[in-house]
């Protein structure tokens, strides 16, 4: 078995164990398949957790509690050596929703008790047969979204439940091509190179800027808040454009890991970068204080140029940097909401 099918098969029996696991076998499921000094990064109020244990009891054990019968529904699954070490540790990403029934509240959001999909996405380090860091984003606003609660302006996208690819082949347990995953990894750098050496002094129009590394009927999978786009003039419009005009100084940090396999790959940083909020991002007034984003994006890649992309944004985090808690912000007006 090669390196990156065993990192494969590690990740698979991790989540087999965990996601039949109840709440009380949490903490036994992950030490079996997880390293004891686990490296867990994850959202906003979470953020980062030392050790096995404390991730579950932590993260895995209140999710389980409030969203019963939880179940994972994968869209992505792929593995890859990391460009960012240059090349030596092996990453797997996969994506997808938990999706359960909204018994009990969770971080302050109200339970429905009607079924709730928690959008997410992870990378996981795999070494020595057990898994040694993670970093797993999940889109709380969205789930916020589904309780009924909204506390951002109108999206410049749409709010929407969001697919896994159009083709429908992004779980790739089997062994690929090796030179169809260079292809990606140099399609996502030909894009991250422009994105780096954008500034506003630029007068490229940026649909043309756009056009040299997606293909035209691109497909921009935004978080809530933010939401999807489709095309790119529409990209340009609703997203990337307003972006660029809210963040004119930026600092890129670095990724923790970039990978790639097949047709898809994607990366991931803590934080990926800095920026300064110049104003009308998300329909809020500027600060002009510095904000950082963690960020995974997932990718499709069709021919040379990409066509999907799957966004993660730890929003409450940026927020909570520019005086905006949304969460305490919730638990201060949320009981006066229902009691009306």
């Amino acid at each position: 078995m090669s390196e990156l099918q065993h990192a494969k098969a590690v990740v698979r029996a991790f989540y087999d164990a965990l996601d039949h696991a109840g709440p009380p076998d949490t903490a036994d499921a992950m030490a079996k398949h997880c390293a004891p000094d686990l490296v867990w990064r994850g959202f906003h109020p979470f953020n980062q957790i030392i050790g096995s244990e404390q991730v579950a009891e932590r993260f895995w054990v209140p999710l389980k509690t409030s969203l019963t019968s939880l179940q994972r529904r994968l869209d992505l699954f792929f593995a890859g050596r990391n460009q960012i070490d240059g090349f030596e540790t092996i990453w797997v990403g996969t994506m997808g929703h938990l999706m359960g029934l909204f018994d009990e509240p969770w971080i302050g959001i109200r339970s429905t008790g009607k079924v709730a999909l928690l959008r997410y996405a992870a990378f996981h380090r795999v070494a020595a047969g057990r898994i040694a860091e993670t970093a797993m984003y999940f889109d709380i606003p969205h789930l916020m979204l589904q309780a009924g609660v909204n506390h951002f302006a109108p999206q410049t996208g749409a709010h929407l439940v969001q697919p896994g690819p159009m083709t429908h082949d992004g779980l790739l347990y089997d062994p690929q091509e090796p030179s169809e995953g260079e292809a990606t990894l140099s399609a996502i750098n030909a894009m991250l190179g422009d994105i780096c050496s954008w500034d506003v002094e630029r007068t490229e129009p940026l649909v043309d800027e756009l056009r040299r590394t997606w293909n035209e009927h691109m497909v921009w999978w935004g978080p809530a808040g933010i939401g999807a786009t489709y095309t790119i003039p529409r990209y340009a419009a609703q997203h990337s454009g307003p972006f660029r005009s809210a963040f004119r100084t930026r600092r890129f940090s670095g990724d923790l890991a970039m990978i790639a396999e097949g047709r898809f790959g994607g990366l991931v940083g803590w934080p990926n970068l800095t920026l300064q909020h110049d104003g009308g991002f998300m329909g809020m007034p500027a600060t002009g204080r510095e904000g950082d984003m963690r960020v995974i994006d997932m990718y499709r890649r069709e021919g040379r140029k990409l066509t999907e992309n799957w966004i993660f944004i730890d929003l409450l985090h940026f927020w909570n940097m520019q005086g905006l808690d949304v969460l305490g912000r919730m638990a201060m007006i949320e009981p006066v909401h229902a009691a009306t």
